[in-house]
């Protein structure tokens, strides 16, 4: 097995820097290049990539995406000698990983690593390796300083799976989010809900994070940001073709993208204005009094469903006439649960369930901020008997 002795890291963002700063304490030779010219004062560098590949016998791809590692192969691939290895570290669509592999052949390798900066600091990534044997003997003495290798059978079949674990992640920040909205609108202390969670299921991520959960003062300490994670969320959503949760609720959080992951889980509730509507709607059935849905609704909303086998699409005036100012005879064993809310800019979507007597209810919500003031603009249900 032969070491790479010269090793080109393309890209020195977080991960790119952890990974060159680790291999030149290891004693390795190498040479860097980024394309935002700040380069790490731990790491020789160049202005030049095809420079930094020129005589290496390893390339490590460091970059943000799919179209960042195109560009960047574009510009080097005829200043890379014929023997060179080409290792891609970067998270890309499925699809984008098995055009590079097709593109360079049995010289490339695509390796997705799990772990940020502090496991690519301490060598402690794990890699999931997709490439032929030949090209692996000759990086793993690189990948195993790096981590521990994995093997993939194919860079298709690596890239989606390393999406699919950062789907995990982002459950987890997002169901960390969900736990400390609740713990807010209980008016349980910041500090308490977290010591508690950190004992659970999430305590790892609590505990790693702690200071950005804290909201402590922690700028520029990210180690993988909100916008990157929405990024391969966004990938992972497209290569499968299915609705994702998390690729829209880490896209639309609004706060800095490239704040640290743990800053989407501090993100406040829902804007009491958004559920003013839903509330009124509530206050309706209960009431049986159609006044609340005046309030609901916009004037040209449509109410639309099948009922009895048939369907219907009432306007706001032949919805509300099927009630009559009474609460129904029933109304002290019936609940109304608002399921979910996602806000984008001046739309949101809710769901809600309603539990009235042998009945079960979801009714889907439009809603939109018009003038400063969010009513629904359409509703759609389904009826469980």
């Amino acid at each position: 097995m032969t070491t790479p002795h010269t090793i080109a890291v393309l890209g020195l963002g977080r991960m790119g820097r952890a990974v060159a700063t680790r291999l030149t304490a290891r004693n390795r030779d190498v040479l860097g290049w980024t394309r935002s010219g700040s380069t790490p004062g731990t790491v020789e560098t160049t202005g030049d990539p095809k420079e930094a590949v020129a005589k290496a016998d390893l390339v490590v791809l460091a970059l943000f995406d799919g179209p960042a590692c195109r560009q960047v192969l574009d510009v080097v691939q005829h200043a890379l000698r014929t023997d060179t290895t080409v290792l891609n570290i970067s998270t890309v669509a499925p699809a984008e990983a098995a055009e590079f592999a097709r593109r360079f052949g049995p010289c490339y390798i695509h390796a997705p690593v799990l772990g940020s900066v502090p496991a690519a600091t301490a060598g402690t990534l794990r890699i999931l390796a997709a490439a032929g044997q030949e090209a692996l003997d000759r990086a793993r003495p690189v990948l195993e300083v790096l981590g521990t290798v994995h093997r993939v059978d194919d860079a298709w079949t690596a890239a989606a799976l390393k999406l699919i674990a950062n789907n995990s992640l982002a459950g987890a920040v997002l169901a960390l989010r969900d736990a400390l909205r609740q713990a807010d609108a209980l008016d349980l202390p910041r500090a308490q809900a977290l010591d508690v969670l950190e004992l659970g299921q999430l305590g790892a991520l609590v505990a790693r994070k702690r200071a950005h959960l804290e909201g402590e003062s922690v700028a520029g300490t990210a180690d993988f940001t909100i916008r990157a994670l929405a990024k391969d969320m966004t990938l992972l959503a497209t290569a499968s073709n299915t609705p994702l949760r998390s690729a829209a609720g880490l896209a639309d959080t609004p706060t800095d993208p490239e704040a640290d992951i743990a800053t989407a889980a501090t993100v406040r509730a829902v804007p009491d204005a958004v559920l003013q509507p839903l509330r009124a709607y509530v206050r309706g059935h209960a009431t049986g009094d159609p006044v609340h849905f005046h309030d609901a609704f916009l004037p040209t909303a449509h109410i639309e469903g099948v009922r009895n086998g048939a369907f219907v699409s009432w306007p706001l005036a032949e919805y509300c006439a099927l009630f009559h100012g009474m609460p129904a005879p029933d109304e002290a064993t019936r609940t109304r649960l608002i399921d979910a809310v996602d806000v984008h800019g001046t739309v949101a979507t809710a769901t809600m369930t309603l539990r009235h007597g042998t009945d079960t209810f979801t009714d889907v919500f439009l809603l939109i901020c018009v003038d400063g003031s969010w009513r629904i603009a359409n509703k759609a249900y389904h009826r469980h008997s």
